[in-house]
């Protein structure tokens, strides 16, 4: 039996129930044409999120299950401990997000084809303007070698993508990421979908339920007025 997925204009109010994403392909919701900034901040308040490619219209998700890393289970090996030891890198916090999405974007590592596609550029760099969207940036001898972004809804944080240049470098940055986010008793970040590279960092699989329980006490936290304010990082 064939399900009709809801087309969402810049009209329509709201999407519909979680319950009616589809199970193949995993978490398929609603079809839509309205990639504002507002329509997307509405999207990640729900625990949904937008991936599309070009010539496609705008699709929005939630996945059951959901991959999550809960940040007092984060993984990190021996090699990783000693670069973060060495502080090979110096990690920075929204000093230049134009940069890290677009190196997401054009990845050294990718092979397929990208999902950031031009729409979702301009309106990622809008929210990053309005304070909604967020970077983590690597830095190796002032040249940015890996780094994240994603998008935060007070303290939870739903991860975009990443990109490295050198080794261990997007791993720094998740950890860095973590860090910030424990710092105002965060538990979790969202990954959206699980890959090797997640998983090996201790990205679990929950269910659609648990996800929005654990997503709803993030959203409950508050972070300082000046908590994403362009910086140098460090660890404790």
């Amino acid at each position: 039996m064939t399900r009709a997925i809801p087309w969402l204009s810049s009209s329509s109010s709201t999407f519909p129930d979680l319950s009616t994403a589809l199970v193949e392909p995993n978490g398929l919701l609603a079809f839509g044409d309205d990639l504002s900034p507002p329509r997307i901040i509405q999207a990640y308040q729900l625990g949904i999120f937008p991936w599309f490619s070009d010539g496609e219209p705008v699709m929005w998700w939630s996945p059951d299950p959901r991959a999550i890393i809960n940040i007092a289970e984060l993984k990190i090996n021996k090699t990783l401990h000693k670069v973060l030891k060495r502080q090979t890198f110096t990690v920075t916090l929204n000093k230049s997000f134009k940069q890290v999405i677009e190196l997401c974007a054009d990845a050294p590592f990718r092979v397929e084809e990208t999902w950031i596609v031009s729409p979702m550029l301009t309106a990622y760099k809008k929210l990053h303007q309005q304070g909604q969207a967020h970077s983590i940036e690597v830095w190796q001898n002032e040249e940015l070698v890996g780094g994240l972004y994603g998008i935060a809804v007070n303290g939870y944080f739903s991860g975009e993508s990443m990109f490295y240049k050198q080794s261990n470098a997007s791993k720094v940055a998740l950890v860095y990421l973590a860090e910030l986010l424990k710092s105002i008793k965060v538990e979790l970040i969202d990954c959206q979908m699980l890959n090797p590279f997640l998983a090996s960092m201790g990205c679990i699989e929950v269910n659609r339920e648990q996800f929005i329980a654990q997503q709803l006490a993030a959203k409950t936290i508050i972070p300082p007025a000046d908590f994403w304010q362009p910086r140098l990082l460090t660890l404790p």
